[in-house]
């Protein structure tokens, strides 16, 4: 603004002092001052961020701020948390296998009564398939939930631990060569076990099961044309793990990671000068979504992801986050053109009113054209596609 009110000055006295006219000097003044006005300028941004930002929302893609538009422009690394991300997260119990001695009823019924104190997809899955078989479950006593690991609890005066080997282990317990026979095979097909142990001793094993999202494997080709590299992170088996990062298109996996380890993970590949976006929906991806450089929460998921992301995926479509990166990169490539086409129209045409060459009625309506061109080139993101059929543009 100073260089262009110099300039008005600079351009009343280049006339005045080339003996023209008082009226004709500040006329090219005054179209100096009209044709600058700065509002195409002004609209450049807050425009396409209405336009972009609503277009998302039809979308089911809910951008919490302007800055999270530059953080979308970086990104070149995807980490996807697996269970009810890339997969459906609707675990169902498929198998029980005990050992020599142990009643199937007996497991599912003590094991279940433990689980069901849990909120986790696994432990609801051994809960309501018990409970569907069994009826009303005992309610455990001195419940505890060992993080990353399983549940334990007394049920009917028994010790049960339900969970990983690892937490097994922690007892001093390990599973029978039968159980790890057919925990192994299950893993091969890519399901996720459970070990079970009561008064000291692993009576059996749960086997559950995940199905892939139809969308997810389309989801990932997507984030590949873009660029962008995907890495499964999951705290599951990594034979399964890789199962499912298989079914998907996925090279990179990192699997068997505690809770409190995703936020070492993403920080370790920023560390290696990759920009991260990380999608999830858990408690325990909060933290990993908050130290993302980009966090992206399925809507399915819970609270605390939701507030721990900067942008909101309403459905459980992988596919919404590759709109998400989409419509942001789009909305910011927007801004950036309206900024370039309001400021190169400014100073093209500044010289032109200096010049006497351009009256201030015309250079009014020149600047009023600018600021509805702007306007134009925003509305332009209404009709930006998502990648799901489901969602048409909306005109």
């Amino acid at each position: 603004m100073p260089i262009v009110l110099a300039i008005a000055v600079m351009t009343l006295g280049a006339w005045l002092g080339a003996g023209f006219e008082v009226a004709a000097a500040f006329t090219a003044a005054v179209a100096v001052l009209v044709i600058a006005c700065p509002c195409a300028l002004g609209l450049a941004t807050p425009t396409a961020l209405l336009v972009g930002t609503g277009r998302g929302a039809q979308m089911g893609v809910l951008i919490k701020g302007p800055e999270v538009l530059e953080s979308t422009r970086k990104v070149d690394t995807v980490v996807l948390d697996k269970t009810g991300t890339v997969t459906t997260g609707k675990m169902t119990l498929v198998d029980v296998v005990t050992v020599r001695g142990t009643e199937r009823m007996d497991l599912l019924r003590l094991a279940g009564a433990v689980e069901n104190a849990s909120e986790h997809p696994i432990a609801q899955a051994i809960a309501t398939a018990a409970a569907e078989e069994l009826g009303t479950l005992p309610t455990p006593e001195d419940f505890a939930n060992v993080e990353g690991k399983g549940v334990q609890g007394v049920v009917d005066g028994h010790a049960v631990v339900v969970g990983r080997e690892s937490l097994l282990a922690d007892w001093s317990q390990h599973l029978s060569p039968e159980l790890v026979q057919a925990k192994e095979e299950a893993q091969a097909q890519g399901r996720t076990v459970v070990a079970v142990c009561w008064d000291g001793q692993a009576r059996g094993i749960l086997v559950v099961a995940d199905t892939v999202k139809p969308t997810s494997a389309q989801a990932i080709a997507q984030m590949r044309e873009l660029g962008l590299t995907p890495v499964l992170l999951t705290g599951d088996n990594e034979a399964v793990a890789r199962q499912i990062a298989a079914e998907v298109g996925i090279d990179t996996v990192i699997a068997e990671v505690m809770p409190n380890d995703k936020v070492d993970v993403i920080a370790r590949l920023q560390a290696e000068g990759k920009t991260v976006a990380m999608v999830g929906d858990g408690v325990n991806d909060a933290p990993a979504l908050a130290q993302a450089d980009l966090g992206l929460a399925m809507g399915t998921g819970t609270d605390v992801a939701i507030e721990a992301s900067d942008i909101t995926l309403v459905r459980g479509d992988l596919r919404s986050a590759v709109d998400a990166i989409r419509l942001s990169r789009k909305t910011l490539s927007t801004i950036k053109s309206n900024l370039f086409w309001a400021f190169a129209y400014n100073v093209a045409a500044i010289p032109v009113a200096a010049l006497g060459m351009l009256n201030p009625m015309l250079a009014g309506a020149a600047m009023a054209f600018s600021s509805v061109f702007v306007v134009g080139n925003s509305l332009r993101l209404r009709g930006f596609t998502s990648t799901s059929t489901f969602f048409a543009p909306t005109h």
